[in-house]
């Protein structure tokens, strides 16, 4: 009796493990997409501190993802079972953050960009604020955006463990949201270190052979990269934003799936053209919260 109790047992945790590995790999590419917005985010978010607290600062906002997850994971699966109806709203919340960040960052560039101060006045303004100060700014924005993306990616992975059993879906939502974590940060920290590794690559090399080109393509790529992400990263504010918008209003949900229906069969259109909707949608939200924030600061006299 004992030993059959004991084989049904075995039984049961390799069908759980067998479950788990297919529902993994589901939500894993469900959630993919997320991915690389929450790399171009959280990689803009911690540019511009000094090299040598580079790797902190990103461990240090890692350490607040970890903990998101640990907030987000228990509160959907609670959710999920008693309130399900809750998800989508505060989702939807989040969403509408991520496109009000998005055009604030914008509106900022177009019509409140400062005069070009000489290098002498940037120092000084600098530094009035401590380094500890400014680092710990970066790492709460990023921490914040994070908590959003991290609520996308557990509710993407949710919803394929919906009807599973429930060691199911705490298992695979706990794992994608650790691999998630793992695999973005790990990243983040190997872009903010390009420069570093080109200058040991120029070093180690004297300056000659193929090692001193790579270095000094990637010491003269990296800055670029940086750059670049941060256009990147105000974009996946409004296709992640704008995205979370179509997917929770009806109406405008209703508005894009026939436009999107009519795409021609082409795998190009078909991911190009849905995500430029989304973007422009994300624009729109974002500028009609600024809006609404602004008419609320006015009426209060703000």
């Amino acid at each position: 009796m004992a030993g059959a109790s004991l084989l049904t047992l075995l039984d049961d945790i390799a069908t759980v493990l067998d479950d788990v590995a297919v529902m993994s790999k589901v939500a894993a590419k469900k959630t993919a997409g997320v991915l690389g917005d929450d790399l171009a985010l959280n990689a803009q978010q911690v540019s511009g501190v000094a090299a040598e607290r580079e790797i902190p600062v990103v461990w240090a906002v890692a350490k607040g993802s970890f903990r998101n997850k640990l907030i987000l994971v228990p509160a959907a699966l609670v959710i999920s079972a008693f309130a399900p109806w809750l998800i989508m709203p505060a989702l939807l919340l989040g969403g509408l953050f991520l496109c009000f960040e998005g055009s604030e960052k914008v509106l900022e560039k177009l019509f409140h960009s400062e005069p070009k101060k000489e290098p002498v006045e940037a120092l000084e303004e600098i530094n009035k604020l401590t380094i500890e100060e400014y680092e710990k700014t970066k790492i709460k924005g990023a921490i914040r955006t994070d908590f959003i993306l991290s609520a996308e990616i557990i509710v993407i992975a949710l919803g394929t463990v919906q009807g599973q059993q429930t060691v199911t879906q705490v298992i695979v939502v706990s794992l994608i949201a650790t691999i998630m974590t793992a695999g973005v940060y790990g990243l983040v920290a190997g872009i903010v270190k390009l420069d570093d590794l080109g200058f040991y690559l120029e070093r180690k090399s004297q300056g000659k052979g193929l090692l001193s080109i790579l270095g000094s393509v990637l010491v003269a790529f990296a800055p670029k990269l940086m750059k670049g992400l941060t256009v990147v990263g105000t974009a996946a504010m409004f296709l992640v934003g704008g995205g979370i918008v179509v997917h929770n209003v009806p109406f405008i949900h209703h508005w894009v799936e026939p436009i999107i229906m009519k795409l021609p069969d082409l795998t190009l259109v078909n991911a190009l053209v849905p995500a430029l909707l989304n973007g422009a949608i994300g624009v729109v939200a974002g500028l009609v919260v600024v809006g609404a924030i602004e008419v609320i600061h006015r009426v209060r006299g703000k």
